[in-house]
Order: structure tokens, then sequence, then C-alpha cells
């Protein structure tokens, strides 16, 4: 397994939802708390906080949120098994974005502050989740995922939108016109 990126097809389609947890899911959620931080290790500066199914070229409606978004040493995940929004709200906050499958690209998308999400979790329990800032940013761009649409979908056309990471880890603004728009890696033959 590897993490798949633009302008790999398979990140446009809708995912299918998980009827049944059983083996075969349980191992897609171990690959991709696997290739998370594989990814991670390359990446310094940067932490791998969630990863969706898609991601990896597999279109089931799953997504791995990591349980403390501060703490690099601390590499646990929690899985949601077809996480649905039931409602997003507050505030819409502009704040940066990166994607495993996007790569050295970063933007600064507008997201609701407040979300609200049903899933089962990896037993079949099912929860509701109440998340607030980055955990709802996160759980928001994951699950957008499972429908084929990319975070750099929400500011396509914004100019001064678009980032990318030098060598000491700082984000620069990037030219639109020249890194971009045409930039056949990003975009998808529509």
């Amino acid at each position: 397994m590897k993490i798949i990126t633009t302008p790999d097809a398979r990140l446009r389609e809708k995912s299918s939802k998980v009827s049944k947890i059983d083996d075969e899911i349980l191992g897609i959620i171990a690959d991709m708390r696997k290739l998370s931080l594989d990814w991670e290790k390359d990446h310094p500066y940067e932490l791998s906080a969630a990863m969706a199914a898609p991601q990896m070229g597999v279109n089931k409606r799953i997504i791995i949120i990591r349980d403390d978004m501060e703490d690099k040493k601390n590499a646990t995940f929690t899985a949601l098994i077809n996480p649905e929004v039931i409602k997003a709200e507050g505030k819409i906050k502009t704040d940066y974005e990166g994607c495993l499958s996007v790569p050295s690209i970063y933007g600064m998308v507008p997201r609701a502050t407040k979300v609200r999400v049903k899933a089962k979790l990896e037993d079949g329990t099912e929860v509701r989740i109440k998340a607030t800032d980055e955990l709802a940013r996160t759980l928001l761009h994951e699950i957008d995922h499972l429908d084929g649409v990319l975070f750099i979908d929400h500011i396509k056309g914004v100019k001064d939108a678009f980032y990318k990471m030098d060598d000491k880890g700082d984000l620069i603004p990037v030219d639109y016109d020249t890194e971009i728009a045409d930039n056949k890696k990003l975009w998808s033959e529509e």
C-alpha cells in the first residue's frame, strides 16, 4: 500500500459505505495508521494529523484522526467508519491546510469552526462527536476526501491562498498563475 497523490482519479471518486466491520476493514485501518506514520518520518516539520482510506486508493468511508495533534510522539489514531457530518456551524475561519495526497502545496481554506459528526468506531460502537476549531477542520477535510473533494477545490482560483514549505519548515506564498493554475499534478482532467 502507498499514499496516492494528485492527479490520481481515485481521489475524486465518492467512497462507498462500510457495511460490515470485518478483518478486511480492520486491515485497511492498520495500513492507514502505518502509512500515515511512515509519511511523517519523511517530513520532519509536519505532523500526520489524519488520513482517509481513498488516500491509499481504497474507496471506503473510513478515516483516522490522530488522538493528540500537538504531540508528534503520541502516534495513536482513532478510526471513524462511515463518518457523516450532521451539522457544520459557527464562524467560518480561514486557516492553513495541507494534505498527504497533495504534496508540497498548502492552502488557506475557509471552514466552519464547529461540527457534529456521527460515525462508528472499530468495535462497531456508534459515536457522536462535537468538535471545534482544529479538530472540526480536520474532520471536515477528511470527510471531504470520502466524497472526492480535496482542500484545493475550496480555494481554486483564489490567487493568494496557496503556499509551499521551504527547507526550514516555513510556509511561503506561491504564484498562483505560474505554479498552481495549470499545474497538471494538482488538477485532474475534468
